[in-house]
């Protein structure tokens, strides 16, 4: 077949933003294949001032980004609203998270938590059971140990299927 390019991987790095754990997923895509290479949780000290843990979590993420080297990242746009300095907290964690692979020049894309539980469960109001049970379901084999690392998982699904989606109707085809 001249002229056809050949498919590539991608390396996706999920990111579940979190002051105290901050979840990691990362899958290699092939179109619509999926296949799951690593999770797990970069932990920061509860007890430590907030500067120091944002630099454990800068720190720490620096490891994963440098150890699996993914070729884009996805980040749950987190909301809360119940707490003002919990949300302050979260919000400062979260730009850690977005900055790490930024600075690496890795393509960073943001999803809601409905659009992560849509892509991958179907229902924008799933359960996290349900979210869990999916990801297990779309990556065989996979064992989480912290549901933090199986939400990062389901947000780099999400971003791998809203990726294959742009790539399909930029070559043209039709998603019906």
């Amino acid at each position: 077949m001249s002229g056809a390019s050949p498919r590539r991987e991608v390396r996706i790095l999920g990111l579940d933003p979190g002051l105290r754990f901050t979840g990691w997923g990362l899958v290699l895509s092939d179109g619509y294949r999926l296949r799951h290479v690593a999770d797990g949780v970069v932990a920061t000290t509860a007890s430590a001032p907030l500067a120091d843990r944002l630099l454990e979590l800068h720190r720490g993420l620096e490891k994963v980004l440098e150890l699996h080297q993914p070729d884009e990242a996805a980040v749950e746009n987190t909301y809360v609203a119940r707490n003002p300095d919990s949300a302050l907290k979260l919000g400062q964690a979260r730009g850690v998270v977005m900055l790490a692979p930024a600075l690496r020049g890795i393509l960073v894309r943001e999803y809601g938590a409905m659009e992560v539980k849509r892509a991958v469960v179907g229902n924008g109001h799933a359960e996290k059971e349900q979210v869990q049970h999916m990801v297990r379901h779309l990556l065989p084999g996979v064992a989480f140990k912290r549901a933090d690392a199986a939400d990062a998982l389901a947000i780099a699904i999400c971003h791998a299927h809203h990726r294959s989606s742009r790539v399909a109707l930029a070559k043209g085809y039709s998603p019906i």
